[in-house]
């Protein structure tokens, strides 16, 4: 008999010793901090038959718990008892003394200060420290044995081990989550840095103010993980809502608030961000209905000293709604790029603006000019011409000098005409944009030195007219490159190639002339009327040129159709 009792208990330290040897590499192997201080538990439960089973977790200074988990006690019961233990009592002698501590009635020890009321009933009693590098991480608690017994050598010596383990698989959970915070910090810097690139980017290759807008809400909402992203800015004493990215309706947009008494405003004349995590009480504008938030990160754009306006983010998607001081550094970080890309771009606006005005000014003046030393001439030449007329003796005379009026109507006529074709082209509407070009270019071909030579080659697919606005622009580019390259740059060779691949139309303008400096009031303004033309309609133009070497305009257009209602009717001409 006595020999069968050693051998059942030699089998049952077996199998606890398999059960550990299972439970520790399950334990590594998981990463959660959380799953394994709940596995910790169960097997802790599993290993010593308790009907209840706790860990508490103690604070930075060791010195009570700020966590306390459990196993085997309901969700009333839990009700009923109240706040959770802090390690007072039994649980204290654990803290103040880390070693295994086995009680066969908890309630008679010395340092017990029983139960709460709702607490339910427990005598035996298995503690056992967690250490973690040395030091106290936390303690097992285990209680009521299953049949009413006393845990025994073996039940604390299986604790003592899973505890070793739980202490390995909780600096492996903790070192995993240290490594994945700034995995996830590094990320959102790249992600803050490729934000700001593709930004700079964006306003280096000429992108208008509103697309700039439109990149910085929307990387904005990315970088903070934001449900939504607005863009405050600065318009006299109001803030104007300027762009806006995620759960909210464009009709926010153009939408005004004070500056003065609001939060927006506070953080635009402090310069200073601010998180709010209740912003249905703190925001007091209209917006705060229209985004239906529940918190709020607000960020200024300054550049050189000078608020710009305000940024500002609602409601974190993931592990939200509140922002953390790890988001406002971020998007502060953005905000500052944002804010220096949003003053280029308006000031590129407001300069491209104050070239267009000056870009039509002299065009009219240039009309003026030519209406005043073409037609108005041949005008007042043709009333000296009647007048002759009427003085002549003689029908001979008189015939003579209606001849030489006819002749001056029909130089009038035709000046009239190319102004007219400078203006709208006829032929570009009736017949297509390659007769349009010919036509052009006989007519320049027409007032330039016998010596120019002038090539076209237009390859389009037959798959209709091109938009309207589209020809418009070719057309455009072609007649100021030829206009440069005779005025300016003396070139005595042309080449105009037009050719359409892939959905896309390339027009190339070559001259052999000097050349000039694209820079500044140098590069004139037929140029800069060119870079809008082409911006408009979603293109790309580069100009290569040198003095003394050439010029090449090089312009790549969305090759998009034109239906039957988008021909301009053609002017008559006479």
């Amino acid at each position: 008999m006595e020999s069968d009792g050693l051998t059942r208990l030699a089998g049952g330290r077996e199998q606890r010793l398999e059960r550990l040897i299972d439970t520790g590499r399950a334990l590594v192997s998981e990463l959660d901090l959380d799953a394994v201080l709940q596995r910790v538990l169960d097997a802790a439960r599993e290993l010593t038959n308790a009907r209840y089973a706790a860990l508490g977790v103690l604070d930075e200074q060791g010195a009570t718990l700020e966590r306390f988990l459990t196993v085997g006690i309901d969700e009333e019961t839990h009700r009923a008892i109240g706040d959770l233990p802090r390690g007072r009592g039994v649980l204290g002698v654990l803290i103040r003394e880390p070693r295994p501590l086995r009680l066969p009635d908890v309630g008679k020890h010395a340092g017990s200060y029983g139960f709460p009321l709702g607490h339910p009933p427990m005598k035996s009693f298995l503690g056992v420290p967690i250490l973690v590098r040395g030091k106290p991480y936390g303690n097992l608690y285990l209680t009521e044995k299953e049949g009413g017994a006393e845990f025994d050598e073996q039940d604390e010596e299986a604790v003592v081990v899973l505890a070793d383990w739980a202490a390995i698989a909780i600096e492996n959970a903790r070192s995993y989550s240290i490594l994945e915070a700034r995995r996830e910090e590094l990320e959102r810097l790249v992600s803050t840095f490729d934000a700001s690139s593709e930004i700079a980017h964006a306003l280096a290759g000429g992108t208008d103010l509103d697309r700039i807008l439109e990149l910085v809400v929307k990387r904005g909402r990315a970088l903070t993980d934001a449900r939504s992203m607005l863009m405050l800015l600065e318009q006299g004493d109001e803030l104007v809502v300027a762009a806006l990215a995620g759960e909210l309706d464009d009709s926010l947009v153009g939408h005004t608030i004070p500056i003065d008494e609001t939060v927006a405003g506070q953080v635009l004349r402090t310069g200073a961000a601010k998180r709010l995590a209740d912003v249905p009480e703190r925001l007091r504008f209209a917006l705060a209905k229209e985004t239906n938030a529940q918190s709020g990160l607000f960020v200024p754009l300054r550049v050189r000293g000078r608020s710009l306006g305000v940024l500002v983010a609602f409601d974190r998607l993931r592990d939200g709604p509140h922002f953390s001081a790890w988001d406002e550094q971020v998007l502060s970080g953005f905000a500052a790029s944002a804010a220096s890309a949003v003053a280029s771009a308006r000031n590129t606006a407001a300069q491209m603006l104050r070239r267009s005005i000056d870009s039509a000014e002299r065009e009219r003046g240039r009309w003026a000019r030519e209406l005043h030393d073409e037609t108005l001439q041949e005008l007042a030449g043709l009333k000296l011409a009647l007048g002759a007329v009427r003085r002549a003796d003689g029908d001979a005379a008189r015939g003579e000098a209606l001849d030489a009026a006819a002749g001056r109507i029909d130089f009038a006529i035709q000046a009239l005409r190319w102004i007219i074709a400078d203006l709208r082209p006829a032929a570009l509407d009736d017949l297509g944009l390659e007769p349009a070009l010919e036509t052009l270019i006989e007519r320049v071909r027409a007032s330039a030195p016998p010596e120019l030579r002038i090539d076209l080659v237009c390859e389009l697919a037959d798959a209709g007219r091109l938009r309207p606005q589209v020809e418009d622009v070719i057309y455009r580019v072609v007649q100021e490159a030829l206009s440069n390259a005779i005025r300016h740059s003396a070139a005595s060779r042309v080449n105009v190639n037009i050719r359409e691949r892939d959905a896309s139309v390339a027009v190339v303008v070559h001259d052999d002339g000097a050349g000039f400096e694209v820079d500044g009031e140098t590069s004139g303004f037929g140029l800069a009327g060119m870079r809008e033309r082409v911006a408009i309609v979603d293109g790309q133009l580069e100009i290569e040129t040198a003095p003394e070497v050439g010029t090449i305009v090089r312009v790549t257009l969305p090759a998009a159709r034109a239906a039957a209602s988008d021909r301009i009717p053609a002017a008559d001409t006479g």
